[in-house]
């Protein structure tokens, strides 16, 4: 497929046609989901959140660690948010858009978007400086988490909203389409978890602008790579929100940190 495939735009249904692109290749790319100044907001409310967060020196969000790290001028910055939408209105308002019902149509029966699950909506940001140290995300599967808490593998798709255009060479996401079909033993041992950075030659790179949306499959392999710019250029923000189906397992601020989330220093 390499970086060419269709681009769709989302309508008030899924259509027969969007259906089998996504359920072929277990990613699906829909674009100007929303408008550049509601970018702008989205960023300037996650710059508010990052304030408070810093100043109250916080460490967790319902057990999820916060990723902080170093921005292009040495100042702290958090560059892995959790559950975004319990801590400003513009995020809690951002899911309640009724094309997220839409999307729900992938799954099917018993789908619901994982607001106050999994770690909620969380808000990625890389930039490519000397110091930092959240610049790629080695290959994985967003499925691994549920062998790991001994459940069944639910169906789960994760939808991003990007903040940014990119080109190719600023790195991002990087999917193997139609992995998500594989055996359980090919979904635990095609890769070595986060730790392999390598390019696959099937690989293909979804190349957004800002306010698209994608969506992929958790069983699907993917990774994201790094950008090959440096400096302002390399700066990306994406959001992602699962989209679940099975058990309704809400988190709270009581919540246990995970027993993998504790090596989330291997995790670039």
């Amino acid at each position: 497929m390499g970086n060419s495939y269709i681009k769709f735009t989302l309508g008030n249904k899924i259509t027969a046609e969007q259906k089998d692109f996504f359920n072929q290749n277990g990613f699906i790319h829909f674009k100007s989901f929303i408008k550049p100044e509601t970018v702008n907001d989205i960023i300037k409310a996650s710059v508010q959140v990052q304030q408070q967060w810093i100043e109250n020196e916080k460490v967790k969000v319902n057990g999820i660690p916060i990723k902080y790290g170093k921005d292009l001028d040495g100042s702290a910055i958090v560059q892995r948010f959790a559950f975004l939408n319990q801590h400003h209105p513009l995020f809690a308002e951002l899911t309640h858009d009724p094309r997220f019902e839409t999307l729900l149509e992938l799954i099917g029966q018993g789908a619901r978007l994982g607001t106050e699950e999994k770690d909620g909506m969380v808000l990625n940001h890389y930039v490519n400086g000397h110091e930092s140290k959240f610049t790629q995300m080695g290959w994985h599967t967003d499925g691994l988490r549920d062998i790991f808490h001994g459940q069944k593998l639910n169906p789960m798709l994760n939808v991003g909203i990007h903040l940014n255009t990119l080109k190719p060479e600023n790195g991002g996401l990087r999917v193997l389409p139609g992995t998500h079909k594989q055996s359980l033993y090919q979904m635990l041992f095609r890769k070595k978890y986060f730790l392999d950075n390598k390019a696959d030659a099937s690989e293909t790179a979804i190349i957004p602008d800002a306010g698209d949306l994608t969506i992929h499959d958790g069983r699907l392999w993917h990774r994201v790579a790094q950008s090959s710019v440096i400096g302002e250029e390399s700066r990306r923000r994406v959001i992602y929100i699962p989209i679940i189906a099975g058990k309704y397992e809400p988190k709270n601020e009581n919540s246990p940190t995970a027993f993998y989330q504790r090596f989330a220093n291997l995790v670039k």
